[in-house]
Parts: C-alpha cells; structure tokens; sequence
C-alpha cells in the first residue's frame, strides 16, 4: 500500500511496573511536560498519546499505568489500559530501572499480551548504579536475549540514550505516511491535561491514600488569547477527605492551586487563573457507575 513511502509511523507502548518512571521519560523523549508525574506509585490512570518526531519517523508514544495486580476496580480498569496498549501496538518499550530485580521482566514475559509484540528493553536509571553493577545487570538480561530486540541503557538525569532509542525504534515502525500533524505534541486536548495537571498537584501536596480515593472534573475553560479561566472540582469520597484537601484556614487547596497553576501556565504560556472546588462522591472509586462518570470504562 505505501511502497512509494519513505516515512514511518506506528504506536509504541511503554509499560513497566507502577512508578518505574514512563512518564518522566516521555516528558524527556517529547521536550516538554505532558504525562503526569509524581513520586507515588500507580499515578498514570489512563493512556495518553505522546508524539515525537525523529528523522522520517512519527513515534506515537502510549503511556500507560504501571502493570500490577490489585482488586480494587479502579486497578483493574488501569492494568486492562495496560494490556490494551500493548496489545494495539508496533513495539513495546519495557522500562527496566537498573536497580530492579529481573523478575519484573519475567512477570512482564508471562503476559499473553508481551508475546506476539516485538519489545525493547529500556535499562534506566543508570546513574543510580555503579558502572560495574550496570555490566552485572546487562548480563543478568543476556539470558532472555531471544526474547528482546535490544536492550538500551538509559539516563534521564544524564540525557544519554535517547539518540540511541529513537533510532531503534524507527527500525521497528510500519512504513507509513505521518498519522497525525507534526506540529502536534499529544492527541490530548487542553480539558484533558489540565485535569492531569491539578492531579499531580494532589498527589504531590497530600500523601498516604487520599489522592487514590480523589478525581478531578474540569467544569469550564474561558479560553482568551493571554489567559486561561479554568474551574474545577476535586472529588474525594468522604466529608474527611474533604478537609484534609481543602485544610486549616484553606492553606492546603491553596497550596494545591499554586503548583497546578505553575504547571498550566508552563504548559499553555498563558497566565491561568484557577478556580478549586471540593466535592464528596462517596465511594466513587469503588463500583462501576462511580468509574464510568469520569471515564474509567471497565
């Protein structure tokens, strides 16, 4: 069909287990802040389209939770958007923090999902180790090689492999013309990253269980040319909950809507002016209803 087709395209699922840090890597890979990302686990709860462009080739990243087992339905509904973007991909990465043991990529192979999918093994965090226990770790994964296509170390922090990455990725792309524009960043829209903005400011500014019990709805956009108007309600499942968001005196969702507005104002190039509300939705994480309202279809 495209034999006169010298550019590439294709999806490329990057998986791993929860917190293994997808998203700083694709905020790296794409040069700006687009997937959300924080230091607690299980954050990422849907995919999401990252694009980057490299030579002839459009990479359409998927981000996507990390893959575990739990029996809460809103764990579920993120291990399926898992399988699901690997299932629909040309390639998998598979991120592999040098500090991590190789079982998580053998419970990785065990999926029915990793088997039919070429996949690359992204070895990151590499300045967290000693070059010696790097080499170590290359040679822990040597035995899975017939698995693999390649395994490439990688470091944020250092800005290394990313040439090397693209590069071998592109090998793996269909033949293809460009899906999607090349001026565009993501597949998301502005309602959308908004949400997950004011989402990592939760999970950023209150700890334990609250921001797995918590969602944001984005209520309205007043779009101008030099600012945003946004209003939106955080929604917890208990009236407690509420009060440890919104805090003595308001200081927390005070506190919240500064980072947030920070992170949109970055994002957009616009001032924001943010407006935060509270709402309890008892139990919404917990039964199907709940999860279908704000778009965790089971």
């Amino acid at each position: 069909m495209y034999e006169n087709v010298k550019t590439k395209a294709g999806f490329v699922a990057v998986v791993g287990r929860p917190n293994a840090g997808k998203s700083t890597l694709l905020n790296h890979l794409v040069g700006e802040k687009l997937a959300m990302v924080s230091k607690k686990a299980q954050a990422t709860r849907k995919r999401m389209n990252i694009i980057v462009m490299h030579e002839d080739s459009q990479i359409i990243f998927v981000d996507t939770p990390g893959i575990h087992q739990k029996e809460r339905l809103l764990n579920q509904f993120m291990l399926d958007e898992a399988l699901k973007a690997m299932g629909d991909s040309d390639l998998i990465i598979f991120l592999a923090p040098a500090t991590d043991k190789v079982t998580e990529y053998e419970k990785f192979l065990a999926l029915s999902q990793s088997k039919n999918i070429k996949h690359i093994i992204l070895l990151t965090k590499m300045d967290h180790v000693k070059q010696g226990d790097l080499l170590k770790k290359l040679g822990e994964y040597q035995k899975y090689q017939e698995h693999f296509e390649a395994i490439i170390p990688f470091s944020v922090n250092k800005n290394v492999g990313k040439k090397a990455l693209l590069h071998e990725i592109s090998k793996y792309l269909p033949s293809s013309p460009f899906l999607y524009d090349t001026e565009i960043l993501t597949t998301e829209n502005i309602r959308d990253i908004y949400k997950e903005l004011i989402r990592e400011s939760i999970f950023d500014n209150v700890s334990d269980e609250l921001p797995y019990e918590s969602d944001v709805t984005i209520e309205k956009i007043e779009e101008s040319d030099d600012m945003d108007r946004v209003f939106a309600t955080i929604v917890v499942e208990k009236e407690t909950q509420k009060g440890i968001i919104v805090g003595n005196s308001g200081e927390t969702i005070k506190r919240l809507g500064k980072t947030a507005r920070k992170q949109m104002e970055l994002f957009s190039g616009k001032r924001i002016y943010l407006n935060l509300f509270v709402s309890v939705k008892k139990g919404w994480s917990k039964n199907r209803d709940g999860l279908e309202e704000f778009g965790y279809i089971i």
